[in-house]
């Protein structure tokens, strides 16, 4: 049995979601496949995604995803008779296809902001908006597949409730990266603030900052890249609140935060997933965010869960966290409760639905 595995998002100069799913992924299924009869081809558009695919991976080069020929990528393929093909993304042109199609949607989060990826080409992002204004567009892609998998239980609810394929929809999951292959040892404590993310709107960055000024004595780290106009936002509502601006970190620098007296922090509005929060359980990090269905299906009692709009609510939640014995609870039921997803499971729950579709 033959499988395409469309490993074409993946980012060789740093990973985002899509890239790191991807990747992940992809060497979970290289590794089971065999065992299941199952011979893996990833498809690759440059060079440099090779040395992110399992060290021996059969790779086949087509164009890139935003490429003329995208629409016309089944009857391309159909020549190196695949069996299946799985695509971590919708966009692969399925017209004509003669092999079994699983589509990836990863959640609805963009019919809800429906503001594209900057990197994106221009005409790549006027299309993006124009294809978010309806469920039609969505329901005619995904429809075109045998099957339609997903990263959780919350956005197959999302996408039943809409009707948005008629497909059967598989939940696949997200697992968090293992922080822990850093080398770092975490030192309990609820001491510093760490927030990994985007500042979109939606995140809601300014109710944390707000909360350092209800919580002297402690940092917030927001440590992703930020515009020079948005950090000056944010630090003008920090107050005498300490917020430290990292503008950008490395894996080890991020593990190396998470393991300093830390607590993951988040008031996002939204959220298709929230990976973060995944990693910070995996290292034995508590989190506190917001009350909503995404995360509590992530982070389980792992979590405290908080109102977005409060301030106040934050900083209770981060001064409960200094009771050893409650902080030590919060731990424990996270890393209980994360440790159900891996990437090894989520390549099984992929594999079987392969072989499903091949017979």
């Amino acid at each position: 049995m033959r499988l395409l595995f469309d490993a074409r998002y993946i980012r060789w100069e740093f990973h985002d979601g899509i890239s790191r799913y991807s990747a992940e992924l992809a060497a979970a299924v290289a590794a089971e496949a065999p065992a299941r009869g199952v011979q893996v081809v990833f498809l690759v558009f440059d060079d440099r995604q090779v040395p992110l695919l399992p060290a021996g991976a059969t790779v086949l080069k087509i164009h890139a995803p935003t490429a003329w020929q995208e629409p016309f990528s089944a009857l391309i393929l159909n020549r190196f008779r695949p069996d299946v093909l799985f695509s971590p993304m919708q966009t692969i042109g399925s017209a004509g296809r003669r092999f079994g199609l699983i589509l990836t949607l990863h959640d609805m989060i963009y019919y809800r902001h429906r503001t594209p990826p900057r990197d994106l080409p221009w005409y790549v992002r006027i299309g993006w908006r124009l294809f978010h204004l309806s469920y039609v567009p969505q329901r005619v892609t995904l429809n075109a597949a045998d099957a339609v998998a997903t990263v959780s239980d919350t956005s197959a609810a999302q996408f039943a409730e809409v009707r948005l394929t008629k497909r059967p929809v598989v939940v696949i999951p997200n697992a968090p990266q293992q922080l822990a292959a850093y080398g770092v040892d975490v030192v309990p404590g609820a001491r510093n603030l760490v927030y990994m993310g985007s500042f979109m709107p939606y995140k809601n960055v300014e109710t944390l900052v707000r909360a350092m000024r209800l919580l002297p004595g402690r940092t917030l780290h927001l440590l992703s890249r930020i515009s020079p106009e948005r950090r000056a936002e944010l630090a003008a509502l920090a107050g005498d609140g300490d917020v430290v601006f990292h503008g950008g970190v490395t894996d080890a620098e991020y593990a190396a935060a998470l393991a300093d007296r830390a607590v993951l922090v988040t008031t996002s509005r939204d959220e298709g997933y929230g990976l973060p929060v995944a990693e910070a359980l995996a290292l034995g990090v508590p989190a506190v965010v917001t009350d909503m269905p995404i995360f509590r299906e992530v982070a389980g009692a792992g979590a405290l869960y908080v109102d977005p709009d409060s301030p106040e609510s934050v900083a209770d939640a981060v001064r409960s966290l200094d009771d050893p014995a409650r902080l030590a609870e919060v731990v424990a039921a996270g890393t209980a409760h994360i440790s159900r997803f891996t990437w090894t499971r989520s390549a099984g729950i992929l594999l079987d639905t392969v072989t499903s579709l091949a017979r």
